[in-house]
Protein backbone atom coordinates (compact mmCIF):
# COMPACT_ATOMS: atom_id res chain seq x y z
CA UNK A 1 0.00 0.00 0.00
CA UNK A 2 1.40 3.41 -0.96
CA UNK A 3 1.70 6.10 1.71
CA UNK A 4 -1.70 7.86 1.82
CA UNK A 5 -0.49 10.66 4.09
CA UNK A 6 2.73 12.24 2.76
CA UNK A 7 1.10 13.79 -0.37
CA UNK A 8 -1.39 15.58 1.89
CA UNK A 9 1.07 17.60 3.98
CA UNK A 10 0.24 21.01 2.50
CA UNK A 11 -3.49 20.32 2.68
CA UNK A 12 -3.32 19.20 6.30
CA UNK A 13 -1.32 22.31 7.22
CA UNK A 14 -4.09 24.44 5.67
CA UNK A 15 -6.69 22.35 7.50
CA UNK A 16 -4.93 22.73 10.86
CA UNK A 17 -4.85 26.47 10.34
CA UNK A 18 -8.57 26.51 9.61
CA UNK A 19 -9.15 24.60 12.85
CA UNK A 20 -6.88 27.14 14.54
CA UNK A 21 -9.05 29.99 13.26
CA UNK A 22 -12.09 28.28 14.79
CA UNK A 23 -10.27 28.03 18.13
CA UNK A 24 -9.02 31.62 18.03
CA UNK A 25 -12.51 32.95 17.39
CA UNK A 26 -13.55 31.56 20.76
CA UNK A 27 -10.23 32.49 22.38
CA UNK A 28 -10.59 36.15 21.43
CA UNK A 29 -14.23 36.15 22.50
CA UNK A 30 -13.12 35.19 26.01
CA UNK A 31 -10.62 38.05 26.38
CA UNK A 32 -12.84 39.88 28.85
CA UNK A 33 -14.23 36.87 30.70
CA UNK A 34 -12.77 33.60 32.01
CA UNK A 35 -13.38 30.38 30.12
CA UNK A 36 -15.65 28.01 32.02
CA UNK A 37 -14.78 24.52 30.79
CA UNK A 38 -16.93 21.43 31.04
CA UNK A 39 -15.49 18.21 32.47
CA UNK A 40 -15.22 14.89 30.70
CA UNK A 41 -15.70 11.54 32.40
CA UNK A 42 -11.99 11.40 33.31
CA UNK A 43 -12.13 14.86 34.90
CA UNK A 44 -10.13 16.62 32.18
CA UNK A 45 -11.43 19.95 30.85
CA UNK A 46 -13.13 20.45 27.50
CA UNK A 47 -14.37 23.68 25.92
CA UNK A 48 -16.47 24.80 22.99
CA UNK A 49 -13.19 25.48 21.18
CA UNK A 50 -12.19 21.79 21.40
CA UNK A 51 -15.45 20.81 19.73
CA UNK A 52 -15.26 23.57 17.11
CA UNK A 53 -11.76 22.52 16.07
CA UNK A 54 -12.74 18.85 15.96
CA UNK A 55 -15.74 19.59 13.72
CA UNK A 56 -13.51 21.36 11.19
CA UNK A 57 -10.90 18.59 11.22
CA UNK A 58 -13.31 15.66 10.96
CA UNK A 59 -15.35 17.12 8.12
CA UNK A 60 -12.32 17.69 5.90
CA UNK A 61 -10.44 14.50 6.80
CA UNK A 62 -13.54 12.46 5.98
CA UNK A 63 -13.81 14.21 2.62
CA UNK A 64 -10.10 13.92 1.77
CA UNK A 65 -9.66 10.31 2.87
CA UNK A 66 -13.08 8.64 3.20
CA UNK A 67 -11.53 5.19 3.58
CA UNK A 68 -9.19 6.09 6.45
CA UNK A 69 -10.71 5.90 9.95
CA UNK A 70 -10.22 8.77 12.39
CA UNK A 71 -9.40 8.45 16.08
CA UNK A 72 -10.14 11.85 17.63
CA UNK A 73 -9.97 12.78 21.30
CA UNK A 74 -13.41 14.26 21.83
CA UNK A 75 -15.13 11.55 19.82
CA UNK A 76 -13.32 8.93 21.90
CA UNK A 77 -14.33 10.75 25.10
CA UNK A 78 -17.96 10.43 24.00
CA UNK A 79 -17.53 6.67 23.62
CA UNK A 80 -17.48 6.68 19.81
CA UNK A 81 -15.75 3.47 18.70
CA UNK A 82 -13.33 3.56 15.77
CA UNK A 83 -12.19 0.44 13.93
CA UNK A 84 -8.40 0.65 13.99
CA UNK A 85 -7.82 -2.98 13.10
CA UNK A 86 -6.07 -2.13 9.84
CA UNK A 87 -3.40 -0.10 11.62
CA UNK A 88 -3.78 2.84 9.20
CA UNK A 89 -5.76 5.77 10.58
CA UNK A 90 -5.73 9.43 11.53
CA UNK A 91 -4.98 10.23 15.18
CA UNK A 92 -6.24 13.69 16.09
CA UNK A 93 -6.14 15.99 19.09
CA UNK A 94 -8.22 19.02 18.09
CA UNK A 95 -6.93 21.14 20.98
CA UNK A 96 -3.97 19.80 22.89
CA UNK A 97 -3.39 21.89 25.99
CA UNK A 98 -6.94 22.76 26.99
CA UNK A 99 -5.64 23.87 30.40
CA UNK A 100 -3.36 26.32 28.61
CA UNK A 101 -6.31 27.57 26.58
CA UNK A 102 -8.34 28.08 29.73
CA UNK A 103 -5.43 29.77 31.51
CA UNK A 104 -4.68 31.93 28.45
CA UNK A 105 -0.98 31.06 28.14
CA UNK A 106 -1.31 30.81 24.30
CA UNK A 107 0.44 27.41 24.46
CA UNK A 108 -2.12 25.10 22.88
CA UNK A 109 -1.75 23.04 19.74
CA UNK A 110 -3.76 21.24 17.06
CA UNK A 111 -2.28 17.79 16.44
CA UNK A 112 -2.98 15.67 13.36
CA UNK A 113 -1.08 12.41 12.89
CA UNK A 114 -1.18 9.77 10.18
CA UNK A 115 -0.63 6.23 11.47
CA UNK A 116 0.71 3.25 9.49
CA UNK A 117 1.00 -0.16 11.17
CA UNK A 118 0.15 1.60 14.45
CA UNK A 119 3.15 3.93 14.09
CA UNK A 120 3.05 7.72 13.61
CA UNK A 121 4.56 8.36 10.17
CA UNK A 122 3.03 11.78 9.43
CA UNK A 123 2.29 14.74 11.63
CA UNK A 124 1.21 18.38 11.69
CA UNK A 125 1.43 20.59 14.77
CA UNK A 126 -0.19 24.04 14.69
CA UNK A 127 -0.09 26.41 17.66
CA UNK A 128 -2.39 29.20 16.43
CA UNK A 129 -1.85 31.73 19.23
CA UNK A 130 1.93 31.38 18.91
CA UNK A 131 1.95 31.40 15.10
CA UNK A 132 3.96 28.17 14.95
CA UNK A 133 3.34 25.36 12.46
CA UNK A 134 5.45 22.24 12.00
CA UNK A 135 4.85 19.26 9.77
CA UNK A 136 6.61 16.24 8.42
CA UNK A 137 6.61 12.60 7.47
CA UNK A 138 8.97 9.67 7.47
CA UNK A 139 8.91 9.88 3.68
CA UNK A 140 9.69 13.57 3.22
CA UNK A 141 11.39 14.94 6.33
CA UNK A 142 10.22 17.83 8.53
CA UNK A 143 9.43 21.47 7.77
CA UNK A 144 8.40 24.70 9.49
CA UNK A 145 5.54 26.48 7.76
CA UNK A 146 5.26 30.27 7.79
CA UNK A 147 2.06 32.29 7.67
CA UNK A 148 2.99 33.62 4.19
CA UNK A 149 2.74 30.11 2.76
CA UNK A 150 6.47 29.48 2.57
CA UNK A 151 8.17 26.61 4.36
CA UNK A 152 11.71 25.48 5.09
CA UNK A 153 13.29 22.19 6.17
CA UNK A 154 14.07 21.74 9.86
CA UNK A 155 16.31 19.30 11.66
CA UNK A 156 16.82 18.34 15.27
CA UNK A 157 20.26 19.28 16.59
CA UNK A 158 22.86 17.20 18.40
CA UNK A 159 22.59 17.92 22.12
CA UNK A 160 25.02 20.61 23.29
CA UNK A 161 27.06 20.24 26.49
CA UNK A 162 24.26 21.90 28.44
CA UNK A 163 21.02 20.81 26.76
CA UNK A 164 17.79 22.79 26.87
CA UNK A 165 14.85 20.89 28.35
CA UNK A 166 11.22 21.74 27.68
CA UNK A 167 8.98 20.79 30.60
CA UNK A 168 5.23 20.54 30.92
CA UNK A 169 3.74 23.70 32.38
CA UNK A 170 0.71 21.93 33.86
CA UNK A 171 2.01 18.40 34.55
CA UNK A 172 5.33 18.60 36.37
CA UNK A 173 7.14 15.38 37.21
CA UNK A 174 8.38 16.43 40.65
CA UNK A 175 11.40 14.75 42.17
CA UNK A 176 11.72 12.10 39.45
CA UNK A 177 11.87 14.80 36.82
CA UNK A 178 14.50 16.76 38.74
CA UNK A 179 16.67 13.67 39.16
CA UNK A 180 16.37 12.78 35.49
CA UNK A 181 17.31 16.28 34.34
CA UNK A 182 20.25 16.39 36.72
CA UNK A 183 21.60 13.16 35.18
CA UNK A 184 21.18 14.67 31.72
CA UNK A 185 23.25 17.74 32.65
CA UNK A 186 20.48 20.12 31.61
CA UNK A 187 21.63 23.72 31.33
CA UNK A 188 18.26 25.43 30.88
CA UNK A 189 14.67 24.51 31.70
CA UNK A 190 11.70 26.07 29.95
CA UNK A 191 8.13 25.42 31.04
CA UNK A 192 5.68 25.21 28.15
CA UNK A 193 2.31 23.69 27.49
CA UNK A 194 1.12 21.25 24.83
CA UNK A 195 2.70 19.25 22.02
CA UNK A 196 4.32 22.29 20.41
CA UNK A 197 7.38 21.23 22.44
CA UNK A 198 7.99 18.40 19.96
CA UNK A 199 8.09 20.91 17.14
CA UNK A 200 10.63 23.13 18.88
CA UNK A 201 12.94 20.17 19.43
CA UNK A 202 12.45 19.16 15.78
CA UNK A 203 13.46 22.69 14.76
CA UNK A 204 16.67 22.53 16.81
CA UNK A 205 15.53 25.11 19.37
CA UNK A 206 15.61 22.71 22.33
CA UNK A 207 16.94 19.24 23.06
CA UNK A 208 14.75 17.22 25.38
CA UNK A 209 11.19 16.84 26.66
CA UNK A 210 10.51 14.32 29.42
CA UNK A 211 7.10 13.37 30.76
CA UNK A 212 6.64 11.11 33.77
CA UNK A 213 2.87 11.23 33.98
CA UNK A 214 0.44 9.51 31.62
CA UNK A 215 -0.61 10.93 28.27
CA UNK A 216 -2.94 9.72 25.55
CA UNK A 217 -1.87 8.56 22.12
CA UNK A 218 -3.37 11.62 20.41
CA UNK A 219 -1.17 13.81 22.67
CA UNK A 220 2.06 12.36 21.28
CA UNK A 221 1.45 10.88 17.82
CA UNK A 222 1.74 14.01 15.66
CA UNK A 223 4.64 15.39 17.67
CA UNK A 224 6.48 12.10 17.50
CA UNK A 225 6.04 11.94 13.72
CA UNK A 226 7.38 15.47 13.24
CA UNK A 227 10.32 14.96 15.59
CA UNK A 228 11.32 11.63 14.08
CA UNK A 229 11.05 13.14 10.59
CA UNK A 230 13.52 15.80 11.79
CA UNK A 231 16.00 13.18 13.02
CA UNK A 232 14.97 13.02 16.67
CA UNK A 233 13.32 10.22 18.58
CA UNK A 234 10.66 9.48 21.19
CA UNK A 235 11.00 6.50 23.53
CA UNK A 236 9.38 5.26 26.70
CA UNK A 237 11.21 5.89 29.97
CA UNK A 238 12.40 2.28 29.80
CA UNK A 239 13.94 2.84 26.37
CA UNK A 240 11.27 0.96 24.43
CA UNK A 241 9.37 2.31 21.44
CA UNK A 242 5.99 3.86 22.27
CA UNK A 243 3.15 1.64 21.13
CA UNK A 244 -0.12 2.84 19.62
CA UNK A 245 -3.56 1.37 19.13
CA UNK A 246 -3.80 0.29 22.76
CA UNK A 247 -7.31 -0.46 24.10
CA UNK A 248 -7.27 2.49 26.51
CA UNK A 249 -5.07 4.75 24.31
CA UNK A 250 -2.92 5.59 27.34
CA UNK A 251 0.85 6.11 27.22
CA UNK A 252 3.19 5.76 30.14
CA UNK A 253 6.03 8.28 30.50
CA UNK A 254 8.37 9.12 27.61
CA UNK A 255 11.45 11.08 26.58
CA UNK A 256 11.59 13.08 23.36
CA UNK A 257 15.09 13.98 22.18
CA UNK A 258 16.89 15.66 19.33
CA UNK A 259 19.83 13.95 17.65
CA UNK A 260 22.31 12.12 19.86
Amino acid sequence: MSDPFAPLLEEIVVLARRAGEAIMGHYRAHCAAPVMPDRKADGSPVTIADHASEAVLLETLRRLTPDIPILSEEQAAKGVKTDLSGGTYWCVDPLDGTKEYVNRTDEFTICVAGMRDYRPVFGVLHAPALGLTFGGSSAAGARRFESNGKSAPIAARPAPKQPVALLSRSHGGGGKEDQFLAREGIGERRAMGSAVKFGLIAAGEADLYVRFGPTCEWDTAAGQAVLEAAGGRVLGLDGTVLSYGKPDFLNAGFVARGKN
